[in-house]
C-alpha cells in the first residue's frame, strides 16, 4: 500500500507541474490523495479514487450551476457581453464558470448577444468557446482580440465577463494571456468587468499578484500557425500563457457563494472563514 501512496504522489506531483499558474487542478488532486489515505488495500484505495473523482464532478456541476444563476441577475434581455478563451463545459463541468449565465439565460429566453476573442496563440476562444456556445444555441460572434477596443465602442458592449485559473487573497486574478487588456479597455469605456470562478480557484495563501507564477509556453505557438511558419524561425519570441488582472480593475467575483464586489481581501477572508465553519 506505501508503494502504491507513493507512486499517486508521484503522478500527482507530475500532473500538478503541468499547471504552475492554475491552482484548481492541485485542489482537485490533493482531494483525491487525501481520499485513500485510510485505505486498507491498492483495490480499495483505487475504488476510493474513482469514487472521489466522480463526487468532484458531481459538485462542480451544481457549482458552476450557482455561479450562472449568481451571474445571470447581473444582465438583462439584449445585453452585449465579451469574453475571452474558454471558461465553458470543455474546462469544467456542464456549464462552466464565465459561460454559465449564457446557457441559463438561454433556457430563460433571455436574449444575450456574446462576442468571443479568439484568444492567441493557441486560439481557445475560436476553437472552443464559439464551438461550444453554437452546440448549445447561444448568439456568439467571433473577434480577433485586437479587435477588442474597437468592438467594445462598436457594438455598445455591456459588460465583460472571464473565468479565472487563480484569484489571490487581494482578489489580483490570473487568466488566459489577453484578460488584463480587456480589464483595462473596460475601465476606459466605463464597462463592467466580471471574474466567474469557483472557491477552489481562489489561493489564500498568495497574497497578491505579484506572487503567481505565469508559465511560459513554446515559442513555436506564436511562431507557427497550425504548424505554418508566420515569424522568421531565429526571432526572440515572448510567449506568457496567464497574465495578472489587478482587483481594481475588476467590478465584481462571482462564485458559487455569490458575488465579491468591494472590499476584496476582507470578503475572500470572510467567505473562506464561512466556508471553514460548515
Amino acid at each position: 500500500m506505501d508503494v502504491f501512496k507513493q507512486e499517486v504522489i508521484r503522478i500527482k506531483e507530475y500532473l500538478n507541474s503541468a499547471r504552475p499558474t492554475a491552482v484548481n487542478l492541485a485542489w482537485a488532486l490533493d482531494r483525491l490523495l487525501q481520499r485513500i489515505q485510510r485505505a486498507a488495500s491498492v483495490n480499495a484505495a483505487k475504488t476510493d479514487l474513482v469514487h472521489e473523482a466522480i463526487q468532484i464532478q458531481i459538485e462542480d456541476e451544481e457549482t458552476c450551476r450557482q455561479i450562472g444563476q449568481n451571474a445571470l441577475q447581473l444582465f438583462k434581455s439584449g445585453d452585449r457581453i465579451m469574453t475571452i478563451c474558454n471558461a465553458g463545459s470543455i474546462a469544467t463541468s456542464r456549464y462552466g464558470t464565465a459561460l454559465a449565465p449564457f446557457y441559463l439565460a438561454k433556457k430563460k429566453n433571455l436574449d444575450l448577444h456574446i462576442y468571443a476573442c479568439e484568444t492567441r496563440p493557441v486560439l481557445q476562444g475560436a476553437r472552443l468557446t464559439t464551438w461550444e456556445l453554437m452546440q448549445g444555441g447561444v448568439d456568439v460572434t467571433l473577434i480577433t482580440d485586437n479587435m477588442a477596443a474597437h468592438t467594445m465602442r462598436e457594438k455598445q458592449i455591456s459588460a465583460v465577463i472571464v473565468g479565472a485559473d487563480r484569484i489571490a487573497r487581494n482578489g489580483d486574478t490570473a487568466n488566459k494571456i489577453g484578460t488584463l487588456g480587456l480589464a483595462v479597455l473596460a475601465k476606459h469605456f466605463n464597462i463592467p468587468f466580471f471574474v466567474a470562478a469557483p472557491l477552489s480557484t481562489f489561493d489564500v495563501s498568495t497574497r497578491d499578484g505579484s506572487d503567481i507564477p505565469i508559465e511560459e509556453r513554446d515559442p513555436l505557438e506564436v511562431k507557427e500557425l497550425n504548424g505554418v511558419p508566420i515569424a522568421p524561425p531565429d526571432v526572440q519570441v515572448f510567449n506568457p500563457a496567464f497574465d495578472v488582472t489587478p482587483h481594481h480593475l475588476i467590478s465584481g467575483i462571482i462564485t458559487e457563494k455569490g458575488i465579491i464586489t468591494s472590499n476584496y481581501a476582507e470578503e475572500i477572508d470572510a467567505l473562506f472563514a464561512e466556508s471553514i465553519s460548515q
